[in-house]
């Protein structure tokens, strides 16, 4: 799904600390870590440059904009159909993810909207794009399990 390269256990250590303390300045990574300044430096540079590190804002939570109801909207595309689909949908702002699939739908969209009258909107606006054939909408209403890389990075690290 990505091309971001893969991480050695090094790369692996420094995300857990900071994935534990979010805050920490590159000195105090590199002493809790027993690596050099500028090593962690350029790494954190590495990670931030080939992707490794999603953006800050994936850390902001739709809800605290008072985006309250979530939904996943499958869509069925026509044929050929699905660059120019993702680009329409990435100018829609409540449009906060969109996955191309496998299957009988083309894409997963994670919508956010801040009542049922907005979803509807946002699905008919959605529903307008050229190429869009179908859409299916589902609520979300709980999260069980948050995103989360957290036993990935102990793994990757040999610390599981």
């Amino acid at each position: 799904m990505s091309n971001v390269p893969a991480l050695d256990a090094t790369d692996a250590r420094l995300l857990q600390a900071l994935t534990q303390d979010p805050r920490a300045s590159v000195m105090a990574l590199s002493q809790k870590l027993g690596l050099a300044r500028n090593t962690v430096q350029a790494r954190l540079a590495r990670l931030e440059g080939n992707g490794a590190l999603a953006p800050f804002d994936a850390r902001l939570r739709p809800e605290a904009l008072g985006y309250r109801l979530g939904a996943y909207v499958t869509v069925q595309v026509v044929q050929r159909s699905l660059v120019d689909v993702g680009e329409a949908l990435a100018d829609i702002p409540e449009v906060v993810e969109v996955t191309a699939l496998s299957g009988v739908a083309d894409l997963l969209v994670r919508v956010v909207a801040i009542d049922a009258d907005d979803l509807w909107r946002i699905t008919e606006q959605v529903l307008s794009i050229p190429g869009v054939q179908r859409t299916d909408t589902a609520l979300a209403l709980r999260r069980l399990v948050e995103h989360r890389v957290a036993p990935l990075l102990d793994r990757a690290a040999g610390t599981d």
